[in-house]
C-alpha cells in the first residue's frame, strides 16, 4: 500500500512515478522497500492517466459513504426490538 501512496504523492508533486523515486519515498517514509512490488505497480501504471483515474475514484468512494448511513439506520430498529423482547420476559417472569 506504501507503494501506491508514494506514487500517488509523486503523481500530487509532479515528479516522474518510476521505480527510483518510489524507492526513495518508502525508504524515506521507513517502510519496507520491496523492489518486486514496485517495480510491478511501475509496469501497471505506465499507460495509465492518474488525474483520470482519480476522478473516477472519488466518485466510487463516495457511494460507501452512504451506505454506511443507511446501516446505522437499520442498527436502531434492531435495539428498539431486543428492549420490546426483554419488556416481554419481564411481563412473563414479573
Amino acid at each position: 500500500m506504501e507503494n501506491i501512496y508514494a506514487a500517488l504523492l509523486l503523481h500530487k508533486i509532479g515528479k516522474e512515478v518510476n521505480e527510483h523515486n518510489i524507492k526513495s519515498v518508502v525508504a524515506a517514509a521507513g517502510a519496507h522497500v520491496d523492489e518486486s512490488k514496485i517495480k510491478s505497480l511501475v509496469a501497471s501504471l505506465k499507460n495509465v492517466n492518474i488525474d483520470k483515474e482519480l476522478e473516477t475514484a472519488s466518485l466510487a468512494v463516495a457511494a460507501p459513504a452512504h451506505a454506511g448511513a443507511e446501516k446505522k439506520e437499520e442498527a436502531k430498529p434492531k435495539e428498539e426490538k431486543k428492549a420490546a423482547a426483554a419488556e416481554g420476559l419481564s411481563a412473563l417472569f414479573g
